[in-house]
């Protein structure tokens, strides 16, 4: 694994600079927008919940700013609704015809926990929730998944995407573990990755046969207009 790199967080949207020469792919990391299963706090997994209107607007804002970036090569994004959703209003502003789907790029499979509230989760199955919510990677889910095996499924999928896309700008659209992914293979010293809001921009370099490099994390200013309306 290389070495953390630091993260730029800028406050305005950059232009992406890719060199189409480059040995660079540019991967913009979007999480999905909200849900309402998101706003009560109840574990998704990979239940197939829709957008709310708070998530709605979130995507539009998100598609609106990329829009008006760099040329997108290629959209890629979790097949489950939520992102889908957020995807193809991304293509659909960005002049993009197809949302490749990608399996590997879905949420953990929560198990037993999926579509409970996290109050109803601790108090239900307690010691399934204390492993959920543990910082450890290799704990399974009772008929769900470990954190590890998203890490190898997501990292995979994603390394595949880059070696395809050099020297081209892609989006992603994916979830929260898968995010939490990322950072742990873009910036193995730096301990837990930072929270990332629905409908946030992260930006990954993708280099040579496997170097990531992490340039900004969980962009959310484009949001803030949105958020004064809700």
């Amino acid at each position: 694994m290389e070495d953390a790199m630091h993260i730029v967080k800028s406050a305005e949207p950059a232009m992406s600079c890719v060199d189409p020469r480059a040995d660079i792919a540019e991967i913009v990391v979007v999480r999905h927008g909200q849900t309402d299963w998101n706003f009560e706090h109840r574990i998704q997994g990979h239940s197939n919940v829709q957008l709310n209107e708070v998530g709605r607007q979130q995507t539009n804002a998100v598609a609106n700013r990329l829009s008006k970036e760099g040329e997108i090569s290629a959209i890629y994004s979790s097949d489950l609704k939520r992102a889908i959703e957020t995807a193809e209003a991304i293509a659909t502003a960005c002049g993009v015809a197809q949302v490749i789907k990608e399996p590997d790029l879905r949420e953990q499979n929560t198990g037993k926990l999926q579509g409970l509230s996290v109050s109803e989760a601790a108090n239900v199955y307690p010691q399934i929730f204390k492993d959920f919510r543990s910082r450890r990677w290799d704990l399974e889910i009772p008929g769900g998944e470990t954190k590890d095996q998203v890490y190898q499924r997501c990292t995979t999928c994603l390394q595949n995407i880059g070696l395809k896309h050099k020297g081209e700008r892609v989006i992603v659209v994916t979830h929260g573990t898968v995010f939490r992914s990322i950072y742990r293979r873009a910036c193995p010293k730096d301990g837990p990755a930072p929270k990332v809001q629905n409908g946030s921009v992260s930006i990954l370099h993708f280099s040579g046969e496997d170097k990531w490099v992490m340039k900004s994390w969980s962009d959310h200013s484009h949001l803030n207009q949105t958020e004064d309306k809700l």
